[in-house]
């Protein structure tokens, strides 16, 4: 009977002991399975945090509404340009050349009636308020006027002085962004009286026609580029065939001024100033600029 006894006791310790031993494999899978989810609950929200990061940078990318830091100019060929300014305001110079008229615009410039240069029914998207600027509203009674439209300042300026362009029936323009920086655009013209007054404008971008037939030539257009001594010397209105592109690159080329800037038809580059040159699209060196430039045409 004792040795039954004992036997009982023994196996009621036995069992005792395996029982502790179980829980105790238990209670420590239960906590490897806690550490295990505060690990996963560790990663979890680093990957989301990755995610909405991801999520923010596309959202931070510009859009058609974004309000943009930096005016682009888009030139299309011939004299014909287009400018959205910091304030998404979209502005036609000349419009004639290209497609790209899909923007709807606040201002509509036109430096003479020739038909490649005002042909403004291309420009069919308009806003409310959208203003047009002709030779006729830029010079009155022999003043060529400023026009102060809080997004942009346009200051009319002498063009003409050849047989084929009256100097009181065409304007050139001066453009002056919030930003600081400025575009002079000759509009059809030979060197006029003015350009040699224009070098304290500091001018950021001059663009000059230089076809040669009904305008200067490369040579008079770079004398007037260096009276006028902007930052970039650009040349447009090289060509009178009126197919194709409206550009000779070959052309523009040869057209001999420090700091030239070629732009050719569909290429975009962004207006910036001289507080802006850690943002500046052009790199100038020996007299020529080579410029980081978007395709869109």
């Amino acid at each position: 009977m004792k040795k039954l006894c004992l036997i009982l006791v023994n196996g009621m310790k036995f069992f005792k002991y395996i029982t502790i031993l179980i829980m105790t494999i238990t209670l420590s899978g239960c906590g490897n399975n806690e550490n295990n989810m505060s690990s996963i609950e560790k990663t979890t929200p680093k990957e989301s945090s990755k995610s909405q990061q991801t999520t923010q940078a596309k959202n931070s990318l510009p859009d058609d509404t974004a309000v943009q830091s930096i005016p682009t100019l888009l030139y299309m060929g011939q004299a014909s340009i287009r400018i959205v300014t910091e304030e998404n305001k979209v502005i036609y110079i000349d419009p004639y050349a290209g497609d790209a008229y899909d923007l709807s615009a606040d201002l509509i410039l036109v430096t003479h009636e020739h038909y490649d240069h005002s042909d403004i029914e291309k420009v069919k998207n308009r806003s409310r308020n959208c203003e047009i600027i002709t030779h006729k509203e830029a010079i009155v009674n022999g003043e060529h006027k400023t026009f102060e439209l809080g997004y942009v300042t346009v200051y009319a300026v002498e063009a003409g002085f050849n047989d084929w362009h009256d100097v009181n029936e065409c304007a050139g323009y001066v453009l002056t962004f919030n930003n600081g920086s400025s575009v002079y655009v000759t509009g059809d013209t030979s060197k006029t009286t003015q350009m040699s007054d224009m070098s304290d404008i500091n001018i950021d971008y001059a663009f000059y026609c230089c076809d040669g037939v009904f305008n200067m030539g490369l040579d008079e257009a770079a004398e007037c580029a260096r009276l006028v001594g902007a930052k970039h010397n650009i040349p447009y209105h090289n060509i009178t065939d009126t197919s194709g592109d409206h550009f000779d690159r070959e052309k523009a080329e040869q057209f001999d001024v420090p700091n030239r800037l070629i732009i050719e038809p569909g290429e975009e580059i962004q207006l910036t100033h001289d507080d802006q040159k850690s943002q500046t699209n052009c790199d100038c060196n020996w007299g020529r600029c080579f410029c980081i430039r978007r395709k869109l045409l």
